[in-house]
């Protein structure tokens, strides 16, 4: 690992610092997490993943916006671990660029994100991002995300 780089973060932690939840939880476990400049999750995909049912049935294909979604929330963790008032704060997508899908990501592949800060100022951070399966490159994107204070529940 980096340096300045943390411990590994389990789905209980992971759970800790982001709101989503099952079945829009898409993330299992950080590997590596430089608060602030970068993260490098898991995503283990199973055949009993909900979206499975209907994209497709008989074929079943991780959709591309799922796949985008699973890196923001990467994204997301690395953000909120650099905020000291991360409970108060919610992720919001704020735009994405460059979206690229180069493989289907199916039940028993392993995704990994890597992602990078482009640039942040303030409460808007730019993110380069990237999934492999198995050292292949299934997907690409440029996310653009805020940080705002979440309502009451």
């Amino acid at each position: 690992m980096p340096e300045g780089s943390t411990a590994v973060m389990d789905i209980e932690a992971i759970k800790a610092v982001i709101p989503h939840r099952y079945p829009f939880l898409l993330i299992d476990r950080v590997v590596e997490l430089v608060p602030g400049e970068r993260i490098v999750a898991i995503k283990n995909v199973t055949n009993n993943e909900p979206f499975f049912a209907g994209h497709f049935p008989g074929y079943p294909v991780m959709p591309g916006v799922l796949i985008i979604e699973a890196m923001a929330q990467a994204g997301a963790v690395m953000m909120l671990r650099a905020m000291p008032d991360a409970a108060s704060k919610v992720p919001l997508f704020a735009g994405i660029d460059g979206a690229r899908f180069r493989r289907q990501v199916v039940p028993g592949d392993c995704l990994r994100f890597e992602l990078t800060v482009l640039k942040q100022r303030g409460p808007l951070c730019k993110l380069a991002g990237k999934a492999f399966v198995e050292g292949e490159l299934a997907a690409e994107a440029e996310i653009t995300a805020v940080v705002g204070d979440r309502g009451p529940a």
